[in-house]
């Protein structure tokens, strides 16, 4: 379904999804009722009464950070001041706020723990720019590493995301005020332009925020993945993308960009498993209460590390995607809950 003109969404979609929060929270204890009475028909702990929560604790969170947004663009001059310093530190303070709420809420509601492995918030990314490159797959691994990015390393990201994201309204909203690129499927080379752009003048504290696979990994996308890159005649690169099992073939462009425009800019690779099964909204429901452990595994590199030339650069990246996905086949069994 095509995305609406942004002053579409602004007049319609998020009012809209003020209103559903207000309707939520005025008839919650009916809806509770409700799914308490439908509970014993349905398989899982109380996994109506869960899901019907965490569905209401997202609305209202999206709702009061909708809100939040339009007063913050009413003192900020009605938006003549939304770019400077100051406004868009505050919008991070706010990101990381709703963020921390929404995961004490996954963490009580689903029984689910989430670490991060291989670097330390205290001492990791010292005093420099980060570019960080992530695996995709299963629901909600954008806004764990974002959380983890925001609230543990304390790092103000820029993020290149898909463009359906922007029916979220606040995701939306915010994103739209912050250093972002929302990126529409089967973009060209303007995108690698776009790409470029944004990773251009990244500071101390800045993280730029890839997903190299483009999309959330599935056994399906791998197949096709692969079957693309043999018909655009790189044979090498489908080769080594066969022996990937976990992940999708990354795709480099981006990435490329990226490493021009910042130069002085370390490199953080990021694997995560734990959400490896749950690919659909089929298998979400099937896994709740989902119990289960959620480890991140975080690898530095340092830009003197980094190579030089666009091929070695290449190879490097899918070097370090073998490696991602040897951790994953490591790893995998021993999360699940």
């Amino acid at each position: 379904m095509p995305l609406p003109p942004r002053r579409l969404r602004r007049l319609v979609l998020a009012p809209a999804m003020v209103a559903l929060g207000v309707v939520l929270v005025t008839g919650l204890p009916i809806w509770l009722l409700l799914a308490a009475a439908l509970s014993p028909l349905v398989r899982g702990w109380l996994r109506v009464p869960r899901l019907l929560w965490l569905g209401v604790v997202y609305v209202v969170l999206d709702s009061a950070a909708l809100l939040l947004l339009l007063l913050l663009w009413i003192c900020s001059g009605f938006g003549w001041k939304l770019c400077t310093p100051g406004f868009q530190r505050v919008h991070y303070v706010c990101t990381g706020w709703f963020l921390r709420v929404l995961f004490w809420q996954v963490r009580w509601t689903m029984h689910l723990s989430i670490d991060i492995v291989g670097t330390d918030p205290d001492t990791a990314l010292p005093g420099r720019p980060e570019l960080v490159l992530s695996r995709h797959a299963g629901p909600g691994d954008s806004f764990i590493l974002i959380h983890a990015l925001v609230n543990w390393f304390q790092r103000e990201p820029r993020i290149v995301l898909k463009d359906s994201l922007q029916w979220d309204p606040a995701i939306d909203v915010l994103l739209n005020r912050l250093p972002s690129r929302f990126i529409a499927a089967g973009s060209g080379p303007e995108t690698i332009a776009q790409i470029g752009e944004l990773a251009t003048g990244l500071d101390a504290n800045d993280a730029f925020v890839i997903f190299p696979e483009g999309g959330n990994f599935t056994p399906g996308r791998r197949l096709r993945a692969i079957d693309r890159l043999r018909a655009k005649g790189m044979r090498r690169m489908a080769d080594r993308a066969e022996d990937l099992q976990h992940v999708l073939a990354p795709q480099p462009g981006g990435v490329l960009a990226a490493l021009d425009a910042a130069p002085d800019a370390g490199v953080i690779f990021v694997a995560h498993t734990g959400l490896d099964r749950m690919l659909t909204v089929a298998d979400v429901w099937r896994e709740l209460p989902m119990d289960k452990r959620i480890v991140m595994r975080f690898w530095s590199v340092p830009p003197e590390e980094i190579p030089a030339g666009r091929q070695e650069r290449i190879d490097w990246l899918y070097d370090w995607w073998a490696r991602i996905d040897d951790w994953i086949a490591e790893h995998r069994e021993s999360v699940a809950g």
